[in-house]
């Protein structure tokens, strides 16, 4: 297995000569040091020297003034942060964003609502159908870049700007070719749903979306981005070969433009949170997994207006075979990158697991959200903050794994085991941080409960909230959980948990969310709750 490198100093007391690592790694060097090519040794800086001057320069920019202790031989034995300075970085760094990225999941729904009116959607049944299906392939896509660039940032490959360069524009040709790839994959999914899955009537639909005691805007919204069959106006479907040209000609163009936009936005995040001296792995799937789907939205609603007026023209077919044709050529460039080159061939199992996962979430959601007040809403942004949450679990793990290996020979029996890496690693231990992780995560929901509350987006007893901010804590704790197991067991199979992990993790807390949800409000309907739509 192919890892994104890295820089990280030799313990002198150990024989083998296996690095030491950092589950958290701010590194800084000298600009001097710089320099010297690729020989040179990161060090993080100390915040437990009791050097009053040490704070500060750990917070400084990328190429900091802080180093290390030089050993006999010339090694460079990294100091390390207090257990009490990581806890305390990732306190800071992940609960505004968590906060901050609730507000995008209600922008999205209540874009979706205004989007879905539009006349492309009513003209052409599978351009609804087909958004579910892109945001989950699309936002997984983003969820790996993150990974990957938050492991190459704290390994140190994003510290020389050579190396940087070629990094990112590898990560970004990488991007287009899945991108092309899933697009059109999702349009072919979206055109065999639309032709096997029977429509809800039109009085069905305004029930289901009525039914909760929310704005129906939001409901509405909700329910058509994750129920599998949502409700469109007009009659039996009539899509033929101009309207399927259409959906995959929107769906790839949109597709690349947003992995073109957002992908670029993540790249410049993680150099900039790397900068500044922020753990990119405490950010940066946080932002991928919240905004991403709002880019994508976005580009997807206008593309789709334009492709309207060109519906009954050859024009659709013809960007087909040009975003075809730009595809390969990003695969050229993509193999042509030995940073990214392996990725060409992987990844692609994960991404389509996890849809069918997606799927079943759906299902449950179809099932549910006209049986209980506010299900649609509340099962959005719970169940993103708890995905969220595993997501940064992740990508952290995963960043200590690679460093562990990052001197070793890319040998499956050579690399240690996960438990041996992270006990390498001497603050802080994964089930510190998942402690953590869940301990922050709850307050976020109160204030999200307080918010929707506040709005009267939804009134629901003080029971049922309760009840709510325990379940909530519970999908969290398997999310993490999920996470750890998932990410130790693909290393031990030699897979690269940055781009195995996320996807299923991501839909499996989906899925188990959604069923954790249904429990707490029959468990409160049997409290006496009035719950029940």
């Amino acid at each position: 297995m192919e890892s994104m490198g890295g820089a990280a100093s030799s313990d002198p007391a150990s024989e083998n000569g296996t690095e030491t690592i950092e589950l958290t790694t701010r590194d800084k060097t000298t600009e001097a040091d710089d320099r010297k090519g690729p020989d040179l040794v990161y060090s993080p800086a100390d915040d437990s020297d009791g050097d009053s001057g040490d704070e500060e320069e750990g917070n400084r920019a990328l190429l900091g003034s802080h180093r290390g202790e030089q050993e006999p031989d010339g090694r460079t034995t990294p100091s390390r942060l207090s257990t009490w300075a990581q806890i305390k970085s990732l306190v800071i760094e992940t609960s505004p964003t968590l906060l901050i990225t609730t507000a995008p999941e209600l922008f999205t729904g209540e874009l979706l609502a205004n989007v879905s009116h539009w006349k492309a959607m009513s003209r052409v049944d599978e351009l609804i159908i087909i958004v579910p299906v892109i945001l989950n392939l699309k936002g997984n896509l983003e969820m790996n870049l993150s990974a990957r660039l938050g492991t190459a940032a704290n390994m140190g490959e994003l510290d020389d700007p050579s190396k940087r360069k070629s990094i990112i524009i590898g990560n970004l040709t990488l991007l287009q070719v899945q991108a092309t790839v899933v697009s059109f994959v999702a349009a072919c999914v979206a055109f065999l749903l639309g032709r096997v899955i029977p429509r809800p009537a039109e009085e069905e639909a305004a029930e289901a979306v009525l039914a909760g005691n929310i704005t129906s805007s939001l409901m509405a919204s909700a329910l058509e981005a994750r129920t599998p069959r949502p409700a469109f106006p007009g009659g039996s479907p009539t899509s033929g070969f101009s309207e399927f040209a259409m959906v995959a000609s929107a769906a790839m163009t949109s597709t690349c433009l947003s992995a073109c936009v957002f992908g670029s936005f993540m790249c410049t995040l993680v150099v900039l949170c790397r900068r500044f001296g922020l753990d990119p792995d405490n950010i940066a799937p946080l932002v991928a997994s919240c905004l991403g789907d709002l880019v994508t939205l976005t580009i997807l609603g206008l593309v789709s207006a334009l492709h309207l007026y060109i519906i009954d023209t050859v024009i659709p077919l013809i960007l087909i075979i040009l975003l075809v044709a730009a595809g390969v050529g990003w695969t050229i460039l993509t193999h042509r990158n030995e940073h990214v080159k392996h990725l060409l061939t992987e990844g692609w199992l994960p991404l389509f697991g996890a849809m069918i996962i997606s799927s079943g979430t759906g299902l449950v959601l179809d099932r549910f959200v006209g049986q209980y007040i506010g299900y649609a809403l509340v099962a959005v942004v719970a169940t993103g903050l708890s995905g969220g949450v595993g997501s940064v679990f992740v990508s952290r793990l995963s960043t200590a794994l690679h460093a562990a290996t990052s001197a070793l020979p890319t040998v499956l029996s050579d690399l240690p085991a996960a438990d041996e890496a992270y006990e390498k690693s001497p603050h802080p231990s994964p089930r510190l941080v998942m402690v953590t992780l869940l301990l922050i995560s709850l307050p976020v929901d109160v204030a999200f409960l307080a918010t929707v509350f506040a709005f009267g987006w939804l009134r629901l007893s003080v029971l049922f909230m309760v009840l709510q901010l325990v379940f909530f804590g519970l999908t969290v704790a398997v999310s993490l959980l999920l996470a750890r197991v998932t990410t130790d067991f693909l290393w031990t199979r030699g897979l690269d948990p940055d781009v195995w992990a996320l996807p299923l993790n991501s839909a499996l807390v989906d899925l188990v969310g959604q069923l954790l949800l249904v429990c707490c409000y029959e468990i409160a309907a049997l409290l006496g709750a009035h719950v029940r739509s």
